[in-house]
């Protein structure tokens, strides 16, 4: 079966719903191919901060989610070697709309969120790519993008768009993206219910050793995401990644010892479903500035373009942006002319990843950094870098990276439009 597409989005995740959302909100129809056989919400919870929740509103969806979840107005952190504690307020750092503060929400909501707001015929799931060719012609203006499918189906996309993740497969082939790199670190990251209300008020709580850092914020009266990372051999961590009763164990009992009870406590409630352990990757800032991360009419979003250690919560944030940026590039050409047109394609994405690319670059950077000198060890430049410079210091001025505004769409559908977050 032959089919012909203006756009194909290869991936269901945060940011191929979304870019999906942002298409369709200037005009534009896209089909999401995935191949998993329903919403893939690997992760149970994700962190929203004031950048991601903007770029909700001009998708249309903030309404949905922004009073489900209370605002996290501010972050203690604990060094536990010293017992030195540091307070900071999001709210007067992030003095912006009153819904864009940081929320902690459950990645499936959100997912669900987005997607309601497609024709139910944009996601086809269970969709397993066996080709992707880039099929050049005399005229430029018929270029496109020929994806073959496992079940024979040939799709032509006058634009392919790759949000298929960290181990993007229209990176690697139609890109050439060099494949990301181990940060030599690891997470583990888990949901904790209770039943009958966990008493912790809304703060994000941190704690900090030498080599390790831990925390845990409420999503709600009863549910507690949590984490923990570190720079123990990855090695160590091996058939962790599938075997849930063992990263809790793993955890209360080897890495979580020197850490307050109240963070095992925590642990012990765990849904065992949502836990994960896996090895932190990002790509090189240089292969952002200097790779190809379009090519004619391919190019890539979210974790296929920019994959970077959570130290910032900026991987889902800047996948939102990443969407509406699409939209607001392919909605001027609709504006224009009221249909794609591969040449213009082209251009559009090569003004996407002008403005993506260092904005992406500068987040993979800061992140790495940020967790780099957290883990800092126990000598006492290290313990200057941490304690002195970043925190007393940077820490309001890493976090200002995520009081960003990336813009609203061109247009907006009669009567689907955007609402404000006041």
């Amino acid at each position: 079966m032959k089919e012909e597409e203006d756009v194909v989005i290869v991936g269901a995740g945060i940011a191929g719903l979304a870019t999906a959302v942002a298409l369709k909100r200037v005009g534009i129809r896209a089909l999401v191919l995935e191949r998993a056989d329903g919403l893939r919400a690997s992760g149970a919870s994700l962190s929203l901060y004031p950048n991601a929740w903007v770029c909700l509103d001009a998708l249309g969806v903030a309404r949905k989610l922004i009073n489900l979840y209370a605002p996290c107005r501010r972050v203690a952190i604990t060094n536990v070697d010293t017992g030195a504690a540091q307070e900071f307020s999001f709210t007067k750092a992030f003095n912006y709309r009153s819904g864009a503060v940081l929320r902690v929400v459950h990645r499936k909501t959100v997912m669900e969120a987005l997607a309601e707001e497609l024709p139910i015929d944009t996601i086809r799931f269970s969709s397993n790519i066996t080709s992707i060719r880039i099929q050049a012609q005399e005229s430029s203006s018929n270029n496109g993008t020929l994806i073959e499918l496992e079940n024979g189906t040939s799709v032509k996309a006058k634009a392919l768009i790759g949000c298929d993740g960290v181990n993007s497969v229209v990176a690697a082939r139609c890109l050439g993206l060099a494949a990301p790199v181990n940060s030599g670190r690891w997470a583990v990251r888990g949901l904790s219910i209770f039943p009958q209300g966990h008493g912790l008020n809304q703060d994000f709580q941190q704690f900090i050793t030498a080599g390790k850092r831990a925390g845990f914020v409420p999503l709600n009266e009863r549910e507690l995401y949590w984490f923990l990372t570190g720079k123990i051999d990855t090695a160590k961590g091996k058939g962790m990644e599938r075997d849930p009763e063992l990263i809790q164990r793993k955890v209360i009992e080897n890495f979580a010892t020197d850490l307050p009870p109240l963070f095992t406590a925590i642990v012990q409630h765990s849904d065992l479903s949502t836990l994960t352990w896996a090895p932190l990757m990002y790509r090189s800032p240089w292969d952002m500035i200097f790779g190809n991360v379009y090519k004619g009419n391919v190019t890539v979003a979210g974790d296929a373009m920019h994959p970077m250690t959570p130290d910032l919560g900026q991987n889902e944030c800047a996948a939102l942006e990443d969407a509406v940026v699409l939209g607001q590039q392919l909605g001027e050409l609709i504006a224009r002319s009221t249909s794609l047109v591969s040449a213009e394609v082209a251009k559009a994405f090569g003004r996407y990843a002008e403005r993506r690319k260092w904005r992406a670059a500068g987040l993979i950077t800061i992140s790495y950094l940020s967790g780099w000198v957290q883990l800092a060890g126990s000598g006492r430049l290290m313990k200057f870098l941490r304690d002195v410079l970043f925190y007393k210091l940077l820490y309001s001025r890493v976090l200002s990276v995520t009081y960003y505004d990336c813009g609203r769409l061109p247009f907006v559908n009669s009567g689907s439009g955007s609402e404000d977050l006041d």
